[in-house]
């Protein structure tokens, strides 16, 4: 709920109320996003909807809008720690794309992290990492922070991707 409600709003509704309003959106049928799942437990997650739902990228300047264009965007991802660094990001990341482009998506742009070594504590890595976002074909459209890409992937009309 970080990225779809603004700051103070975040801030009020820590625990209980940002937990409740997201149930609200799974309740509602809103489909916030894809989970992976290993016999039958989740085991991940990835956030997907159109940019103009996620309140927070819309006073960033480093995340700003590139251009034009209407986007979806990839606003978090996790992996549980035992499933890490087995490719699950980018799966996850392929089926977030594959949903926003059944609900019309032509673009799927993310806000991953490019760190400065290979170990970085997950608490920092929220919003996926630059090497699995490349691994899924994205591709690398803007750069206002040295450790913050905007990243993007197109989809066609046949339902294949590109990169």
């Amino acid at each position: 709920m970080a990225w779809r409600r603004s700051r103070p709003d975040f801030d009020a509704g820590k625990g209980a109320g940002n937990k409740r309003a997201f149930r609200n959106l799974v309740v509602n049928d809103e489909q916030p996003g894809v989970l992976a799942y290993v016999a039958g437990e989740p085991i991940g997650w990835c956030a997907v909807a159109p940019r103009d739902v996620y309140i927070r990228l819309r006073n960033s300047r480093v995340l700003a809008p590139v251009d034009e264009c209407p986007v979806w965007s990839i606003s978090c991802l996790f992996v549980a720690r035992p499933f890490r660094r087995a490719g699950v990001s980018v799966m996850l990341i392929d089926a977030a794309v594959r949903f926003a482009q059944k609900q019309g998506a032509k673009i799927v742009e993310a806000y991953p992290v490019a760190p400065y070594s290979d170990e970085i504590p997950a608490a920092f890595a929220w919003t996926g990492l630059e090497s699995a976002f490349k691994k899924a074909g994205f591709h690398e459209v803007a750069r206002r922070s040295e450790s913050r890409p905007i990243m993007r992937r197109k989809c066609d009309k046949l339902g294949r991707q590109k990169g």
